[in-house]
């Protein structure tokens, strides 16, 4: 089972700094990603969502190798190119992997522009390496599938120190929106 974790980071550097360092852990076989999507949110409001690979492009490429193939096999590589290159476009750009585009882009919406949200999710993780390699970094955690102790575990690395403390009385309970801690907000 794989868990979601979408952190937001002050600008679409740093987001992708992080994103970097964690495909550096997944080359050394600490982590295992299913898709690290950034999505950034532009002065005007508008949602863009930075994927890690691009299927489009992946199928256009794909479609063009057996358009190749199959032209050659009827005397007109050009035309079975052309074909090829076009049907794995459309193929390429009709499928969704990972973490579903809607959703992000409903999510990424909350975050303030110029702002970066890193969605990830994570098939497998050696978790105190992982933590460890990221501590420092920084980041607010939006939202999250993991239990309550590894999400406090994941906030304490990305303020710099990991730790097992319990959130603090008082405070949002990871996962809780911040209105529901404080009784003073009065609801809209």
């Amino acid at each position: 089972m794989s868990d979601l974790i979408v952190i937001v980071y002050p600008s679409e550097e740093k987001a992708e700094e992080v994103r970097k360092r964690l495909f550096e852990l997944q080359s050394e076989y600490l982590i295992k990603l299913g898709d690290a999507v950034i999505a950034t949110k532009t002065e005007a409001g508008e949602v863009k969502l930075h994927q890690m690979m691009n299927m489009t492009a992946a199928g256009a490429a794909a479609g063009s190798f057996w358009g190749l193939l199959i032209g050659v096999l009827f005397l007109n590589p050009i035309l079975g190119v052309a074909a090829g290159a076009a049907s794995g476009a459309i193929g390429g750009a009709l499928t969704d992997v990972g973490i579903n585009d809607p959703f992000m882009k409903q999510l990424a919406e909350s975050i303030s522009p110029g702002s970066a949200a890193l969605f990830l999710l994570v098939e497998e993780m050696t978790s105190d390496k992982v933590l460890a390699a990221i501590k420092g970094y920084g980041g607010l955690v939006l939202k999250t599938s993991l239990d309550t102790s590894k999400e406090q575990q994941l906030r304490d690395a990305l303020k710099g120190a990991v730790s097992t403390e319990t959130t603090p009385a008082g405070a949002a309970e990871p996962g809780t929106q911040a209105a529901a801690a404080n009784p003073t907000v009065a609801p809209s």
